[in-house]
């Protein structure tokens, strides 16, 4: 089977609170855009699991969250055989762009239909859950609102067609040590995510690039400030707003038009090897 895994952007990320066992209580806005991973499962006969992927540092063992994925589902469903995942990876590795978890709702979604077994959506979600919180959300992407720890998901209409930049350093971020260095109390000011669905519902974008917020940027900013300068850089060619995605450290900016899209990705093109032109979906 042939999949394609589809990479998301944060338009709102919010922390309300820290649970007993150390995680974040998020409020995001997650929003699929078209750039994608290719995944292709074939099943095997050697009752093994091998992964090969197009990029050298991405580990093909049971680090890999696919790999995670497929042992979960065939635990579960008491399936015995072996599996061959080939994956071409075009989402930046370590970007806040749900790249492994992405690829892992596939895997998901993927053995769902290879094995017949038909698990209706909660069963995939809470499977989702146990190997990442933005697991659950790439079941279906979209356009939505994802809360607690990433296991409540509210559909919101879609927020189709909005031209995006993005734009990712020549560096990961480890998303463990982002929440790790995030001190709740020095959150000042929350994101405005009734204002950010508003904008969105009534598919403006300039109210939409007005209240977008990520909370975590402060913290990845601090030490890496060029996340910075990429989106005052984004705001000089046009941007109507620009934003860090997730734990980063990309940083995406929205376009009202090609034209200026097409300029700022050429731009940054010449400084960043990793720059996306692309579209929501």
């Amino acid at each position: 089977m042939f999949i394609k895994a589809y990479a998301k952007v944060n338009l709102g990320l919010d922390i309300t609170g820290k649970r007993e066992d150390g995680y974040h209580l998020l409020k995001m806005i997650m929003q699929t855009v078209d750039l994608y991973d290719e995944i292709e499962i074939n099943k095997s006969d050697d009752n093994k699991i091998s992964i090969k992927c197009n990029i050298s540092y991405v580990p093909v063992d049971n680090r890999n969250l696919m790999y995670k994925a497929a042992v979960l589902f065939m635990d579960k469903y008491n399936i015995n055989s072996g599996l061959k995942i080939n994956i071409k990876k075009n989402i930046p590795v370590a970007a806040g762009m749900a790249g492994g978890s992405t690829d892992a709702a596939a895997v998901l979604k993927c053995l769902n239909k290879l094995f017949e077994v038909n698990a209706p959506y909660e069963e995939l979600v809470n499977l989702a859950l146990k190997i990442g919180a933005d697991v659950p959300y790439c079941i279906n992407g979209g356009t939505a609102i994802c809360e607690g720890i990433g296991e409540v998901i509210t559909e919101l209409p879609p927020f189709k067609n909005v031209i995006m930049v993005i734009v990712k350093p020549s560096f990961g971020v480890s998303t463990k040590e982002v929440y790790g260095a995030l001190d709740i109390s020095r959150i000042k000011k929350h994101v405005k995510i009734d204002n950010i669905v508003h904008g969105m519902k009534k598919n403006n974008i300039n109210i939409v690039c007005y209240n977008m917020k990520n909370v975590l940027e402060n913290v990845t900013i601090r030490k890496y400030p060029v996340i910075k300068d990429i989106k005052h850089m984004m705001i000089k060619q046009g941007a109507k707003g620009a934003l860090m995605s997730g734990s980063g450290p990309t940083v995406f900016g929205i376009f009202s038009d090609m034209m200026s899209a097409q300029r700022c990705f050429e731009n940054m093109k010449r400084k960043y090897k990793d720059v996306f032109i692309t579209r929501t979906i």
